[in-house]
């Protein structure tokens, strides 16, 4: 397509949320759950086209040479469709947050006050890759009143049409408003751009995929962008840890699937436990595949390669981890707030008093202590199927469920107030 016409059917697209947003905000819970449960069935029902739809995808995949680990996140089969579906009825089954009364008062003058929360409105998210995201962020917008414009990478454009369709269809038979939920049919990549322009009709941005991806929307976006870049997250072992509970929460960290954002990049040890630690974690790691490059130090007790500079700034997304031994819990916290990307990080200690230190002078999203930093997650948090994972501070900050896809107003009731 041109680019005047890709600009004038997003901006149709657009529009038309904006129209449909309204309708949203008027469904009651009740009516959302049902929509949601049909859709669930109609995706089951289109088990066969969404898998024979995905058999394109993966087919244009290998062809491009696309990676094992990116081809995995791409393949749908008849499990993982039923698995999409599970999530949707999972989100149906959570409590709806539009419309919870966060906070009420009432003013001398006899004023009533009230603080809602209320839906964002409008959200345009943009995402590469994985075809579950199309159901995900659908219903997740769906539930608290949102309306949707769906861009998915080309890699999964066959994939993310045919799970579409199979929503909008289900969901229409049981009052799913017309263009609540909206995918870009096509590829062109001045649809990003053009996305990214609609602020008179789009409230806000999510983006989800790789760095590049995540630089170009903010870089265009005229609304509010909801991100993460990296995901440098440290384990820190504190000279009171309990070893064998830091081998197993490095390890976990580390290798329980190491292509995601909540994986450990860097691994922060207290010099005065690195001579009885590092060996032995490091048996463990090199037993399950993992590359270690280390420090000065860290090159005295174990056998790895040599770090440079760049590693600790790195989000490898890989089984390669970079280590560095530290004097204090005060250095541990220096290195991770100049060199981490204010996702995850974790103090494994004994002493309660350094944890809370550590939880408080740390500038990141979600701070642990003696938890694996896979941990850092929506569901595992308890909030459902999430939306993404924020590094910002305004807004929503960690994983965002429901709760941070509202925002909210204040209501004012009386009986005829003025101001003297």
């Amino acid at each position: 397509m041109k680019e005047g016409e890709v600009q004038a059917a997003v901006e149709t697209m657009a529009r038309q949320a904006r129209a449909a947003a309204l309708k949203l905000s008027q469904l009651s819970t009740e009516k959302k759950n049902a929509i949601l449960l049909a859709m669930a069935a109609g995706l089951r029902a289109a088990t066969a086209e969404i898998v024979e739809a995905n058999a394109k995808d993966i087919a244009a995949g290998e062809e491009k040479g696309l990676g094992k680990a990116m081809l995995d996140r791409l393949r749908l089969d008849e499990a993982r469709v039923d698995a999409i579906a599970g999530g949707i009825e999972q989100v149906a089954a959570l409590p709806d947050p539009v419309g919870e009364v966060m906070e009420k008062w009432k003013r001398p003058n006899g004023m009533r006050l009230e603080q809602v929360r209320v839906p964002i409105g409008t959200i345009g998210i943009i995402f590469e890759s994985r075809p579950n995201v199309t159901s995900d962020a659908a219903v997740l917008c769906f539930k608290t009143g949102n309306a949707t414009i769906l861009r998915g990478g080309s890699e999964a454009i066959h994939s993310n049409r045919a799970i579409a369709k199979a929503l909008q269809e289900a969901g229409a038979k049981e009052g799913l408003p017309d263009h609540a939920i909206q995918l870009v049919p096509f590829t062109d990549r001045s649809s990003v751009t053009a996305l990214c322009q609609m602020d008179q009709w789009l409230d806000v941005i999510i983006p989800r995929g790789g760095k590049g991806l995540i630089e170009t929307v903010v870089a265009q976006a005229r609304m509010p962008v909801i991100k993460h870049y990296d995901g440098i997250c440290h384990v820190y072992v504190d000279a009171t840890a309990d070893l064998d509970m830091a081998v197993s929460l490095v390890v976990n960290s580390k290798t329980q699937k190491p292509g995601v954002c909540n994986a450990l990049e860097t691994l922060l040890v207290h010099s005065e436990v690195a001579g009885s630690f590092l060996p032995v974690v490091a048996d463990a790691l090199k037993a399950k595949g993992v590359e270690l490059r280390g420090c000065e130090h860290t090159q005295v007790q174990i056998d790895c390669l040599p770090a440079t500079e760049e590693d600790w700034g790195t989000e490898y997304l890989d089984l390669i981890l970079s280590i560095k031994v530290v004097d204090s819990l005060e250095d541990a916290v220096s290195h991770i707030n100049t060199h981490g990307s204010h996702h995850t990080d974790c103090i494994v200690t004994a002493d309660e008093n350094r944890a809370e230190l550590f939880l408080n002078s740390v500038d990141s999203a979600c701070v642990f202590h003696n938890v694996s930093t896979r941990f850092a997650d929506g569901e595992e948090f308890g909030f459902g199927a999430e939306i993404g994972i924020s590094t910002e501070k305004l807004h929503a900050r960690g994983p965002m469920g429901l709760r941070e896809l509202t925002s909210y107003q204040y209501r004012v009731r009386g009986e005829g107030q003025i101001r003297g």
